[in-house]
């Protein structure tokens, strides 16, 4: 059993940064491909980010290109999230995922572990 607990989330200014953490335990950190999700009031959860076992391929999905990196430093059981050019459309429940099997077309689909969320709210 995988535990997830993020970190990082706060109030910024539109054009910001802010950068998340999720520091996981209950598991071998390095067996498991890591994501970032995101949940904005009203709307459903979705994939923003993720990252191979040992981090040499990331995945992105368009809106968050050329301004979101995510990284895992398994030394330290870590994957974290660095969000530049925030917009106020980035505003939303950010949530740390962790799943045993492959990111296959650039998404994590159902991911067995989550955190709990952190709050990024991006004022314009």
């Amino acid at each position: 059993q995988v535990q997830l607990v993020e970190s990082g989330g706060g109030l910024v200014q539109a054009g910001g940064s802010l950068r998340l953490s999720c520091a996981a335990s209950g598991g071998t950190f390095s067996r498991y491909y890591m994501g970032w999700f995101r949940q904005a009031p009203g709307k459903e959860r979705e994939f923003a980010a993720g990252i191979s076992l040992r981090g040499g391929r990331k995945y992105y999905v368009d809106f968050v290109k050329g301004r979101f990196t995510i990284s895992r430093d398994n030394a330290k059981n870590t994957v974290y999230l660095q969000m530049n050019m925030l917009k106020s459309e980035d505003t939303a429940v950010y949530y740390c995922a962790a799943d045993p099997r492959p990111i296959y077309s650039g998404t994590m689909a159902l991911p067995d572990y989550w955190g709990q969320g952190t709050q990024v709210t991006v004022s314009s």
